[in-house]
This record gives C-alpha cells, sequence and structure tokens, in this order.
C-alpha cells in the first residue's frame, strides 16, 4: 500500500484548500487522513479514498467507484470508497465530498461513544 510522497503532498494540499485542517498520519504502509480528530480518508497505491456509509455511498458508486480492498477480497471491503480523480484537481468539486465523508466519520465516532456508556 505504498503513497509516493509527491501523491501524499498534493492529496494533501487539494484537501487543505476544500476544507481547512487536513493532516495526515503514517500507518501500515499507507497514510490516514483526518480532519482535527475526525478519521475520514485514506491514501494507498496513490488513491485516495473517501469514508462512506448508506448517506453517501451512492455518490461514489454512481460514478463507478468502488471499495477500498486491501487484501484485494471482497470479504474484506472496508467503508472506504476509491475518490473520483477528476475531482482531485478541482477544490469546489472536491469539498462537497469531503465535507460528507466528515460527516459520517463524525456519526461513527460518536455512535461508538454511545456504545461504551
Amino acid at each position: 500500500m505504498p503513497v509516493s510522497d509527491s501523491f501524499r503532498t498534493f492529496v494533501l494540499d487539494q484537501l487543505g484548500r476544500a476544507v481547512p485542517g487536513i493532516r495526515a498520519r503514517s500507518m501500515f504502509g499507507g497514510v490516514g487522513i483526518y480532519a482535527g480528530e475526525l478519521f475520514f480518508a485514506l491514501l494507498a497505491n496513490d488513491t485516495l479514498y473517501l469514508k462512506v456509509d448508506d448517506s453517501n455511498r451512492p455518490d461514489f458508486e454512481a460514478r463507478g467507484m468502488g471499495p477500498f480492498l486491501p487484501y484485494g477480497d471482497e470479504r474484506d471491503k472496508m467503508q472506504y470508497y476509491e475518490m473520483p480523480a477528476d475531482l482531485l484537481d478541482d477544490p469546489e468539486a472536491l469539498r462537497p465530498w469531503t465535507e460528507k465523508s466528515i460527516a459520517v466519520a463524525a456519526r461513527k465516532k460518536k455512535g461508538k461513544k454511545t456504545r461504551k456508556r
């Protein structure tokens, strides 16, 4: 799941133009992307994946994008879908996709806090 330095820099720059406060952290050979404390995206094999649930998954599927498969097996698919590459060049077009994925991460985090009680 390597990520080139140039791709990492490009994606962080573009995401930072769309949404303030973006940061990255290397993890398991890839890169986790955060908005504040919310883990909402990841980079693997020079591809950007955004967090999805039923609220935004149809947007990705309508563009023909599929899930992140870390081991190449459909059984291990994660709730992160590939970002349409053409949107990476346009921060205004990227913003709503990013904001929706951050909202998914916020709902997921809130659900985890509620369950711990």
